[in-house]
């Protein structure tokens, strides 16, 4: 993200680079049409993370009180990383699935369209 300082010269010390997170990254992640969560969760995980295992372990603890999540076909779940289209390896880690430091994460559930068909 570019930043335009107010004075000229100003410096500043940006506070969540990686280096900060204890061999973590951010991860932004959000689930489409699906207004009970009103924003992108940023979360801290392992780059060595399989995907697969962010999926089964992490997401649960997410998303998984919305009466819609147990009902997701994760097969048919259509995935977008940095709002592009992208087809996740589920054996690879976060990193080697090209989602490094803050990343931005969403999937879409066809067929789940959020509480009383609320999508947007």
């Amino acid at each position: 993200m570019t930043i335009k300082a107010i004075r000229p010269g100003y410096h500043g010390d940006m506070k969540d680079t990686v280096d900060k997170f204890h061999g973590n990254q951010i991860l932004n992640i959000g689930w489409d049409q699906h207004l009970m969560y009103a924003t992108p969760m940023c979360i801290p995980v392992p780059p060595a993370m399989p995907f697969g295992a962010l999926v089964q372990q992490v997401l649960p603890g997410l998303f998984g009180q919305h009466p819609q999540f147990a009902q997701i076909d994760w097969a048919q779940t259509q995935w977008l990383s940095s709002g592009q289209p992208f087809t996740p390896d589920m054996d690879k880690s976060l990193a080697d699935n090209g989602l490094g430091h803050k990343a931005s994460l969403r999937f879409r559930t066809p067929g789940l369209n959020g509480l009383a068909g609320a999508a947007f």
